[in-house]
């Protein structure tokens, strides 16, 4: 009953190794563009109001602040399109900082990314809840909270499914989006077609008469400032190239066919949003959002005008959700690949048996709503940390690409290195901006967290690599190890001791633990039985070829120890199994060779850190302890190898 419960919940476990895994996990470029376009459509919900606020009494620059919003959103979708095709399997901020300027500059890019895709789902959430409590009384804006709770719950539960199924879900939620805003976009433009000669003539007249009462510096600062705050636009522009490796093959082109339909929704609806609110008329209303106003304004004479604004204001809820949605997607994601790099406990690369990273989607969610906890669920407020960190990204990205093409000048390059460096002068000027203007106000709290983070990876970072030192040592009996070419054949004694011994890959850890057997029991155990488990992590997770690699190359490792065991005059065999859990894999293993053996006990080495903390527990698996436990307990003899560790005092934090 607890397994159909759980069934229901998270959806069926999925076999890795079934290749029809990866179709139904990947997505074609129409169903990228919902789930990861929809995070940079979805900022026009509150990037447009942000930035026309912002101009207060000069709200005739609208017009030509729309017609930037739109240019931006094509540059720096152009500058992306060119990361697609400079890493095609995936090439997000940390990635691109990363390979293209340093470890360092990757590891900030990277923190930076990661606290994006929480203050995603936080903004998405928070907006969420603003737009469909427009459409309220005021009085139930008490319950703002939790609804949004309720609906980060929901969609974790969600992403624990997968990702295909959540997908899915939400789609006719983007239709019904897109269908509502170009309904309110196109009447508002057209109702008013006549007045906007006359709008652009006034434009020109009111910009004159700014320059001549505050100067012309003084009219461009009020401009800009706008442009900077409503920068918040063009914060989901780089979730494509982020999470390119949930696209359908060819990724390359999938994810540039996904970044046009993204630039021109994008581009087409937020300009739109602008112009609209000048021709319109629309001004800020408490407990409303102003495209609640703009819509509401539209449609008071329509016969079934409350009912559109009702399907309106919950669409625009929705789809925020959408957005959310690619935080779930490419924030697990960024966390495996700084994983794999080491900067982050490397828990994080694990999948589940849902196939997703789980302790990532899990992170995410639990930070988005500490971040709207904090925030009281404002949306000015978290839009500010929001856009600080997303273009410090950015920024990265961009000064990366334009190394990049000044250096290896592939075909082309002259036009791609212009479209990267408008994209760093763009992201850069947005970046200072939004941080001098808004450091008091949100801008220093992102900053530190940021900051916080990078100090975080740095010492992970580092422990990893005191930890690999310190084991150095046992590497070493590698290279004093030598095997005969052709090791003599031995034959299986099925009643005397067996050794059963968990390994993970052929390396010095494995051979001393081997060698301890002898060691600890010297001509006691007759034959051998090495078992090793192809953990299929987020890293392997690609492809069938890619699983195939990692079949073979287990399989290669564990003949290495049976060829070792037999030169030493020992019987052994070696089994193996591709799982994403490495317990589940090994315990499987077990009860399947166990009843070959009738006298065997199980072996399996573990770290043992001089001074053990929180922290050494944490950063490294505790698969011994867990597998001992469950052969206890189903009635086998089993020993844990303890492998020293000392590491350096400042590389152990209480």
């Amino acid at each position: 009953m607890i397994q159909w419960f759980k069934n229901w919940i998270f959806g069926r476990p999925k076999s890795p190794l079934d290749p029809r895994v990866f179709h139904n996990v990947s997505l074609v470029a129409f169903f990228a563009w919902v789930g990861l376009g929809a995070d940079g459509l979805s900022s026009s919900c509150y990037g447009p109001e942000e930035a026309f606020r912002a101009l207060g009494q000069y709200t005739h620059l609208a017009i030509p602040l729309a017609l930037a919003v739109a240019a931006t959103v094509f540059i720096l979708s152009a500058s992306y399109s060119e990361v697609i095709e400079v890493f095609p399997n995936g090439g997000g901020g940390y990635l691109v900082a990363a390979k293209l300027i340093g470890p360092l500059p990757g590891l900030v890019s990277g923190s930076a990314l990661l606290v994006d895709y929480i203050l995603t789902v936080a903004i998405s959430v928070a907006s969420s809840i603003d737009a469909i409590f427009s459409f309220l009384p005021p009085d139930w804006a008490q319950h703002k909270f939790m609804a949004a709770a309720i609906i980060l719950a929901i969609l974790v539960t969600l992403n624990l499914r997968g990702v295909k199924e959540s997908i899915v879900i939400l789609t006719p939620i983007f239709l019904v989006f897109l269908v509502t805003h170009a309904i309110v976009i196109l009447y508002g433009i057209f109702g008013h077609w006549t007045d906007l000669p006359g709008m652009v003539m006034d434009t020109v007249t009111e910009t004159r008469e700014g320059v001549g009462a505050i100067g012309l510096i003084g009219m461009g600062a009020i401009f800009l400032r706008a442009f900077a705050l409503g920068g918040g636009t063009f914060t989901g522009i780089e979730a494509v190239s982020n999470g390119l490796q949930i696209l359908r093959e060819p990724r390359a082109a999938t994810g540039k066919r996904t970044m046009k339909f993204m630039a021109w929704s994008l581009a087409l609806t937020a300009g739109g949003i602008l112009i609209n609110y000048v021709l319109n008329g629309v001004h800020h209303v408490p407990g409303k959002t102003m495209n609640a106003a703009l819509v509401g304004g539209l449609t008071s004479g329509w016969p079934f005008g409350k009912t559109f604004l009702f399907i309106t204001l919950l669409s625009e809820g929705a789809l925020l959700l959408v957005a959310a949605q690619a935080g779930f997607l490419d924030g697990p994601r960024t966390m495996s690949n700084m994983a794999i790099d080491s900067w982050l406990p490397r828990r994080f690369t694990n999948l589940s048996d849902r196939l997703v990273i789980k302790d990532g989607v899990l992170v995410i969610g639990v930070s988005a709503l500490a971040a709207m906890f904090y925030t009281g669920g404002s949306v000015s407020k978290l839009v500010v940390m929001y856009s600080i960190n997303v273009f410090l990204t950015f920024s990265l990205t961009q000064f990366g690409m334009v190394k990049h093409f000044s250096i290896t000048r592939p075909s082309g390059w002259p036009r791609k290195l212009v479209v990267s460096l408008l994209g760093l002068i763009l992201t850069v000027g947005i970046l200072v901006a939004t941080s001098v203007i808004k450091f008091m106000d949100g801008g220093w709290v992102t900053l530190v967290i940021t900051g916080a983070l990078v100090v975080f990876c740095h010492w992970v970072h580092s422990h990893y690599k005191d930890t690999t030192r310190a084991l150095h040592h046992l590497d070493e009996i590698l290279v004093n190890l030598t095997a005969p070419e052709t090791p003599p054949a031995v034959r299986k004694q099925g009643q005397k001791p067996a050794a059963i011994l968990m390994v993970n890959g052929y390396n010095g850890m494995g051979i001393h633990s081997f060698l301890s057997i002898h060691r600890l029991f010297p001509g006691h155990f007759k034959n051998f039985v090495f078992l090793s488990v192809g953990v299929i992590d987020s890293d392997r997770f690609k492809g069938t070829a890619e699983l195939e690699n990692l079949e073979k190359n287990v399989r290669t490792d564990l003949d290495k120890y049976v060829e070792l065991a037999n030169s030493m005059g020992l019987y052994a065999e070696g089994h193996m199994v591709l799982e994403t859990d490495v317990i589940d894999g090994l315990d499987r293993l077990c009860e399947q060779i166990s009843p070959g053996w009738a006298k065997k006990v199980f072996f399996m080495g573990q770290l043992a850190f001089e001074g053990e903390t929180f922290w050494t527990r944490f950063l490294h698996n505790r698969t011994s302890f867990v597998l001992q436990r469950r052969l206890l307990f189903n009635g086998h003899q089993a020993v844990i190898l303890p492998i020293r560790v000392r590491l350096k005092p400042a590389a152990l934090p209480k």
